[in-house]
C-alpha cells in the first residue's frame, strides 16, 4: 500500500520539528545548567528555612530543599546536617607589604637577595568568610527534624 501525499508531508514536518527540538535543547541546556550553578551557590534560602518545622520536616524534605550538605555528624542522639555559605573576602595589602614586594621584585637578580625571594610566602587569593549556617538536628530515627539552628553573619 502506497503512503499518501499528505501522510509523507506529515511525515517530513514531524522529523524536522525533532531535528528542532534537539537543536533547541542542546542550545538551552547549557545555560539551565550555568543557572542552575548560579542559584545553588547564592547561599542558604531563608524563605527554605522558615518551612522547616521541628518534629514534623523529614530528612527527604531537607535534601530537597538544600541539597546534600557540607558536613554530616553522627552522634549518639541522631544526625546532624550542617550547611554554611561563603562570600569572598579580599585580602587587604598594606603599603608595608606593597614597598616590600617591589624591592625584591627589582632586586632579584642579586644574590644577596635570592634568599628573601626563596623564603617569601606565595601570594595569596581571596579568602572565604561565612555569611551563614544553618545546622539540623535530627532525630533519633534520622529521618525526622528534631530541631534546627540558622544563623546569618
Amino acid at each position: 500500500m502506497k503512503p499518501s501525499q499528505s501522510q509523507s508531508q506529515s511525515q517530513s514536518l514531524l522529523q524536522k520539528g525533532r531535528g528542532a527540538a534537539r537543536l533547541l535543547l542542546v542550545l538551552v541546556l547549557p545555560l539551565l545548567l550555568g543557572a542552575w550553578n548560579i542559584t545553588m551557590n547564592k547561599g542558604i534560602n531563608t524563605n527554605y528555612v522558615e518551612r522547616i518545622q521541628d518534629g514534623k520536616t523529614k530528612k527527604s524534605e531537607i535534601l530537597t530543599l538544600f541539597g546534600d550538605p557540607q558536613e554530616t555528624k553522627r552522634t549518639p542522639d541522631g544526625l546532624i546536617f550542617v550547611y554554611k555559605s561563603y562570600r569572598i573576602k579580599e585580602k587587604s595589602v598594606s603599603w608595608k607589604d606593597k614597598d616590600d614586594e617591589s624591592k625584591t621584585a627589582s632586586a632579584v637578580d642579586s644574590p644577596y637577595s635570592l634568599e628573601q625571594t626563596l623564603k617569601r610566602k606565595p601570594k595569596e587569593g581571596p579568602t572565604q568568610e561565612v555569611t551563614s549556617t544553618l545546622t539540623i538536628f535530627f532525630g533519633s530515627d534520622g529521618e525526622t527534624v528534631q530541631s534546627h539552628d540558622f544563623k546569618q553573619y
